[in-house]
C-alpha cells in the first residue's frame, strides 16, 4: 500500500486501522466501522465506499473489513 495518490478517505481509514492491529481482526473491524459510522461525514463514507469497489487493494485489510461491515448495514 503506497500512500502516494491514495484518497484521503483511504489514507484515514488505513491510519485508523493501524491502531487496531493488536486487536483480533473481527473485533477490530467492528470497532473501526463504529468509529467511521459515528465520526465520519456522509461524503467521506461515500468516498470510502467508492474506493472499496474501485481499489480494495489500497485499503488495510482491517479497514476493508470495516468498510464492508458498514456497507452491509
Amino acid at each position: 500500500m503506497s500512500h502516494q495518490g491514495v484518497s484521503p478517505s483511504v489514507r484515514l481509514a488505513n491510519e485508523i486501522a493501524a491502531h487496531f492491529h493488536h486487536v483480533p481482526p473481527e473485533v477490530a473491524a467492528k470497532e473501526i466501522a463504529e468509529h467511521i459510522r459515528l465520526f465520519w461525514d456522509p461524503r467521506m463514507r461515500a468516498e470510502l465506499d467508492r474506493r472499496v469497489e474501485a481499489e480494495p487493494d489500497e485499503l488495510d485489510p482491517l479497514a476493508l473489513a470495516a468498510a464492508r461491515l458498514l456497507a452491509a448495514r
